[in-house]
């Protein structure tokens, strides 16, 4: 239990609003999280005068204030993902000699948002910036397979949805549900030269406090190089476990 109530329940009724697809009535926040509707009155009039809440009087309902856009604004501008990842990276980098990569789910594809490559190896397309077909990297599929299935299929809903650059990966709603499936259970990601011929890629998910996947942290080898997949996908699922960790996140059930 928090040492201080108020403050406990403030940051719930954000929470929550910021969960809601518009704004609710006082006695809607009040029955949903369990406090009493007189103190959810108090908490919204006060957060209303700083500007963390909007009361929409003809509605009878409370909304998010410009205030919290600010504050979600300002998160943005400070890079935590990366911030938070860098160091991460670079030690994973080290311990395997291998290049590590951040990625996140940019619709269908996937983003790098940081590279690690240790000295004098060979260059590879995933640069950051670049955006490449999700269902084809070991970090997209890490996150697609912690999707809904309707996200998913919204996605891909048939063939045409499937990008190609080496003839290998999946090709059909059918194929990618199959791996997906199989993915999600082993708890890693593994392509072999579905994005460049020659090089194999391993990713793990890290999560955000509702157990939804956030980012990817992958890390790829040359295909020949004498080490199994599981030996590198279970670096990469402790970094992505501590990266979860510094977010303040959970693994979902």
């Amino acid at each position: 239990m928090t040492r201080v109530p108020a403050a406990g329940r403030t940051l719930r009724v954000l929470r929550f609003l910021a969960t809601r697809p518009g704004p609710v009535s006082a006695a809607v926040i009040a029955a949903e999280l369990g406090l009493p509707r007189s103190s959810v009155y108090q908490l919204l009039e006060v957060m209303a005068e700083e500007g963390f809440v909007t009361h929409l009087p003809e509605e009878r309902r409370w909304g998010l204030g410009v205030a919290a856009f600010e504050i979600g604004s300002a998160y943005l501008r400070h890079e935590p993902l990366e911030r938070l990842a860098r160091p991460l990276l670079e030690r994973l980098s080290e311990q395997t000699g291998a290049t590590a990569h951040l990625g996140v789910l940019h619709a269908s594809d996937t983003l790098y948002l940081l590279k690690e490559q240790p000295r004098y190896t060979p260059p590879l397309v995933t640069g950051v910036g670049v955006r490449l077909p999700a269902h084809l990297t070991a970090s997209g599929r890490a996150l697609l397979s912690h999707l809904p299935r309707a996200q998913v299929r919204a996605l891909y809903p048939d063939a045409d949805s499937f990008a190609n650059r080496t003839g290998r990966g999946p090709a059909t709603p059918s194929e990618l549900r199959s791996l997906l499936s199989d993915e999600r259970h082993q708890g890693f990601s593994y392509e072999d030269s579905h994005v460049t011929e020659g090089f194999a890629s391993v990713a793990a998910a890290a999560f955000d406090h509702n157990g939804a996947p956030v980012a990817a942290i992958s890390v790829t080898v040359p295909s020949a190089r004498p080490v199994t997949p599981r030996a590198l996908a279970a670096r990469a699922r402790d970094t992505a476990a501590e990266l979860t960790r510094r977010l303040g996140g959970r693994r979902p059930s």
